[in-house]
């Protein structure tokens, strides 16, 4: 019998420590039941009734899939960076910003505030999404090609990418109140969940059969763990790492149009301030090695809400925004110790010393 609960007790660390996904698993449950018990109304979900005379769904899980999808959209692309290069991309708030200036200020025709748009919807999409793919693209180059440190290398758009908004905007906020605009960050008629979550969706859905259903995903991997190995057997590392970055513009594009229509405007200085962080704490919490390799796509998601999720349990405690950061540090300090060899070590050793007890033990009955 203690032979069996032995044997039961070592098959369940051997699936925690397996298992990437249970990382994040584990932190949002955590919160869960410590909202649970601080305040059990954080659960409540209702049907109210929005400015626009529709019924929608509301409550602190509603704003918290809501104002989440951004960052689970950054998540995703820096989750790929991090898996191929081990490295972060912490430019993706400043061309967010970048991508928001360029959708409103083809939307508005180069004037500060319209009622009306001056280009169509898809096309301001479109070239948000060329602009952070050029963005992405310079990132790659430095990182695959020059071999750049990839934090060294994302630093030049970090600090200038926000002045290149600017410029852009001439220096103004580029403000679209127009209807059909606005509910992309907010709802569309009667549809009572928020547009942002359903993009959220989509995006998630495509990167996840992109990766699982082609080697793409595969091949970051392959790239992250050993990528003179990989061109050795015939992978292009550079162009794979190249693509990482590409792609992580591109996505932090759709963030930035999803985040200006949320404002109907495009603020150069508030537009993804502050979510490169965030998108790197989703990452470490997903259970990926911030040192590249294998990636769990589904735990940086997972990880990208458990983090909104936080700030919003701290904004209900009354925790202003400039004490925020001290928490998230917190959360990065255990993280980085859960994933550090000395500590995988430790536990290694006491797994191996249970092992052997219960062999011991097991023996002499």
């Amino acid at each position: 019998m203690a032979k069996t609960r032995t044997l039961q007790k070592k098959n369940f660390m051997d699936m925690f420590s397996g298992k990437q996904i249970l990382i994040p698993i584990v932190a949002l449950v955590l919160l869960a039941v410590f909202n649970l018990i601080a305040d059990p109304s954080f659960y409540k979900i209702t049907l109210d009734v929005n400015s626009a005379g529709n019924h929608v769904l509301s409550g602190y899980l509603i704003t918290i899939l809501d104002y989440g999808s951004e960052l689970a959209i950054l998540a995703i692309g820096m989750t790929l960076v991090t898996a191929a290069s081990g490295g972060q991309d912490i430019s993706v708030g400043a061309v967010m910003a970048v991508a928001g200036a360029v959708c409103c200020q083809i939307l508005s025709g180069g004037e500060v505030s319209v009622n009306s748009l001056s280009a169509p919807i898809i096309v301001a999409f479109l070239a948000a999404l060329v602009a952070s793919g050029i963005c992405g693209a310079f990132n790659g180059f430095l990182v695959a090609k020059l071999n750049i440190q990839p934090m060294v290398a994302t630093l030049i758009l970090y600090t200038a990418g926000r002045g290149i908004a600017q410029l852009i905007t001439d220096g103004q906020i580029t403000y679209i109140r127009v209807k059909s605009y606005q509910v992309f960050g907010s709802y569309v008629g009667k549809f009572p969940i928020p547009m942002p979550v359903v993009i959220a969706i989509i995006v998630v859905i495509i990167a996840y059969v992109i990766l699982k259903k082609t080697a793409l995903g595969l091949y970051i991997e392959s790239v992250g763990i050993n990528g003179t190995a990989s061109r050795l057997v015939g992978l292009n590392s550079t162009m794979i790492k190249f693509l990482t970055y590409l792609i992580c513009g591109v996505l932090a594009g759709v963030a930035g149009f999803v985040a200006s229509s949320r404002i109907y405007s495009a603020d150069a200085n508030n537009i993804g301030l502050n979510l490169e962080m965030d998108a790197i704490l989703a990452v470490a919490l997903g259970g990926n090695a911030l040192g590249g390799g294998k990636f769990s796509l589904m735990g940086s998601v997972i990880g990208a809400y458990t983090i909104q999720a936080l700030t919003t349990v701290l904004y209900g405690l009354n925790v202003s925004a400039d004490q925020l950061p001290v928490y998230k540090a917190i959360v990065v300090v255990v993280i980085v110790v859960l994933q550090s060899p000395v500590f995988k070590k430790f536990i290694a050793v006491q797994k191996e010393k249970r092992t052997s007890k219960a062999a011991v033990k097991g023996g002499a009955n």
